[in-house]
């Protein structure tokens, strides 16, 4: 992890500087995501013991650099809940730092400490740069998504 760089738990005084993070990841990703939601989003981060989970990358200066949010679930297929990473996004600026394997470490810790069988995540085709880290900290499935 780079000099400086702190994992936490999102806290209610990040909401100024997580949400143009959360536009560019809305950005990124193509989709408009209505102010409604985004309230609700943040409403949800910041209740105690509720889903979303939501962690906090901050740099040497105490500027928040990213962010990642993720769910606990049950499964069929296995006794202990799964943990879905949802969201993950580093700003432009500080990609390459070691903040997004960082925040990704920072769920498994979590999804450790709730007994998780397994961590998993969705990503684009397109991109690239996060997949060049996600193939050093996970395994990709052979599993395709449909949606209704």
């Amino acid at each position: 992890m780079a000099d400086g760089l702190t994992i936490r738990r999102l806290e209610a005084g990040d909401r100024a500087a997580w949400e143009p993070l959360w536009e560019g990841y809305n950005t990124f990703y193509k989709r408009t995501v209505p102010a409604e939601v985004t309230d609700t989003t943040w409403r949800r981060l910041m209740a105690e013991g509720a889903d979303p989970g939501g962690f906090g990358a901050v740099d040497a200066s105490g500027r928040l650099i990213g962010f990642t949010h993720y769910f606990f679930h049950g499964s069929t297929s296995q006794i202990g809940p799964s943990c879905y990473l949802q969201d993950l996004f580093v700003s432009e600026q500080a990609r390459g730092t070691g903040a997004g394997r960082a925040l990704i470490e920072a769920v498994y810790s979590a999804a450790d400490a709730a007994g998780a069988e397994q961590v998993y995540w969705l990503t684009q085709t397109f991109n690239e740069t996060a997949r060049r880290l996600y193939d050093r900290v996970a395994s990709v499935t052979p599993f395709i998504k449909y949606r209704r």
